[in-house]
């Protein structure tokens, strides 16, 4: 089966010895995942390299997948399509806005197909979605909610190999927890003593997450306390961490996810769970389209 190399390898691990002061840390690195070079970049371009190899390999003519409004699994997944030449069609929880925003243009220009589900589940829509490709004679391939299953998994065990092969004697590497499939790679990959965690608040539940995903074992640190009002909102202590990664390094972080990683990242060393002389690394996965969709970073300036 061929993968789709999607971006260049391996991406680049980048010292913050500012940010690292600031946060308390004697060393902290970045691995920047969200320079993976398909559609603006991120971490799903790993998973959507190997779900994507499936999807040539059993003949598909289009991508169906789910995600929230702001979803960069979504925006990724049009990219993807884009670059292999299939129609894809999203099914994006809630309502259609009156203007697009963040993600949902480029959505758009990629030439997605967007459906809103509005109160019906996002997955009834999707089956209905598949239906209807085939009946027109098409041949759907129905992308997991976050592309994340075991087999994409294996690109994170992949991204940990990486890390491997440019740092030695790394401590911890903290990464924002949605649809799980990049922790549990990690996890297989590096241990789960090693990774942390920090929950977005995607899914109700992240450790069942990840026992579905294959970690049948020990748990990674999980950091809960980063969700706020729920996924997709500016969680408090989130807006100080875009912040402080801008003007401590130049580094620009979305609210959703890898801003609530930052947040988690510094609660974790506040309260001794990651110990200040750790080699640590955070995993930057991208998302910085979302930034554009929420009116609450007109006050970031601040």
């Amino acid at each position: 089966m061929s993968i789709p190399r999607f971006g260049t390898w391996p991406t680049p691990l980048e010292p913050a010895p500012r940010l690292a002061a600031a946060v308390g840390l004697a060393e902290l690195w970045v691995k920047r995942d969200d320079l993976t070079g398909l559609g603006g970049g991120g971490n799903k371009v790993r998973k959507l390299r190997h779900l994507c190899a499936q999807a040539l390999a059993a003949g598909a003519t289009h991508l169906v997948t789910t995600g929230a409004a702001q979803s960069n699994h979504a925006r990724l997944t049009a990219a993807a399509g884009a670059r292999l030449g299939l129609a894809v069609t999203l099914v994006l929880k809630g309502e259609e806005p009156g203007e697009p925003r963040g993600n949902l243009v480029l959505d758009l220009l990629a030439g997605a197909r967007i459906v809103w589900a509005g109160d019906r589940a996002a997955d009834d829509v999707a089956a209905g979605e598949e239906r209807r490709i085939r009946d027109s004679g098409g041949v759907p391939f129905l992308i997991p909610f976050g592309g994340s299953s075991r087999h994409s998994a294996r690109g994170y065990l992949e991204c940990a190999q990486e890390l491997e092969a440019q740092l030695t004697g790394v401590d911890r590497v903290v990464v924002a927890l949605g649809s799980g499939g990049t922790a549990a790679g990690l996890v297989a990959g590096l241990g789960a003593a090693r990774v942390v965690g920090v929950d977005v608040g995607a899914v109700p539940d992240p450790v069942a997450t990840l026992r579905a995903l294959g970690v049948d074992g020990e748990l990674p640190l999980i950091e809960r306390g980063q969700v706020g009002a729920g996924y997709g909102t500016l969680a408090p202590g989130v807006a100080d961490a875009l912040r402080l990664a801008a003007r401590t390094e130049g580094l620009f972080l979305d609210p959703t996810y890898t801003g609530r990683a930052l947040a988690g990242l510094r609660a974790c060393v506040a309260d001794g769970r990651i110990g200040a002389g750790e080699r640590t690394v955070f995993v930057h996965t991208g998302g910085l389209p979302g930034l554009f969709a929420h009116p609450e970073v007109s006050g970031l300036r601040e």
